[in-house]
């Protein structure tokens, strides 16, 4: 296993540890609100101290970049970790168990590691660029449809992005009238994942952050999917607006997405 894999591991699993504590005891845990329909508990942000130090212990000198806490600097910035200690927090704090720690590392704009932990059912999803994603042992392939009319499509909601709410219901209209159904979990890393499982066939969601995607970007591409933005550009870490899913399946979604974008979203 890659050296800084292993690290990112060991933290995934060490903020999974302190996620599943807090969900045996979700009448303990405080709430705070970010933003409008953004929320943190303080199970996040001990979960991000536990990814912090677990990386501080082998790389003292990387960046680090946490949904919580923003960035870390360190004194070697070609290294830099992007991490969401709990993604699908609005999930953890109604004691919904669809969740996930999502760690990724970039070395000079490339990402290089990338690490996804469902701690509910202890599913270990990981990518080393050119060596293939793996769910545990187990590697991993997406699946590639020729159409979507037998596919399962995940998708978010743009709860805090919406003021593209028109816009993404007529995306989910038309993909909801090529494909067999879709799916809404709440968590853009496990939906990621679950697209270079095999388990859906593509993903699509608007507004999301370089942490929520990061990590699932390379498992996807490392999993033989393809990951672009809602025009079928490679902008998607930038603006956040994102599709993958296997080559087929994502073209023809960008293909029936394009005449519907609004300006902002092109």
């Amino acid at each position: 296993m890659h050296p800084m894999l292993t690290i990112g591991v060991r933290a995934a699993r060490a903020a999974g540890q302190v996620i599943m504590r807090g969900f045996t005891e979700l009448d303990r845990i405080q709430v705070d609100s970010k933003g409008l329909n953004d929320f943190v508990s303080n199970i996040d942000k001990e979960a991000e101290a536990a990814i912090v130090y677990q990386i501080r212990k082998s790389y003292p000198d990387h960046t680090i970049v946490g949904e919580e806490n923003g960035e870390n600097r360190g004194e070697n910035q070609d290294y830099l970790w992007i991490v969401d200690p709990l993604d699908g927090t609005n999930n953890f704090v109604k004691g919904l168990p669809h969740f996930a720690v999502s760690i990724a590392l970039q070395h000079k704009g490339k990402t290089e590691v990338a690490v996804v932990y469902d701690p509910v059912r202890d599913e270990l999803f990981t990518a080393t660029r050119g060596q293939g994603a793996k769910l545990n042992d187990f590697r991993l392939r997406v699946n590639n449809p020729n159409d979507l009319r037998l596919s399962l499509v995940a998708t978010g909601f743009p709860f805090k992005a919406r003021q593209h709410t028109d816009t993404y219901l007529q995306l989910f209209a038309e993909a909801f009238s090529l494909c067999a159904d879709i799916r809404r979990a709440g968590s853009a890393a496990l939906d990621m994942c679950y697209v270079a499982a095999g388990r859906v066939d593509a993903f699509f969601e608007i507004g999301l952050k370089p942490w929520d995607i990061a990590a699932g970007d390379l498992i996807v591409r490392e999993a033989g999917g393809t990951v672009t933005d809602l025009s079928g550009g490679y902008k998607y870490l930038a603006s956040g607006n994102v599709v993958a899913g296997g080559p087929k399946a994502t073209s023809l979604l960008v293909k029936s997405f394009r005449p519907l974008l609004s300006d902002s979203l092109k």
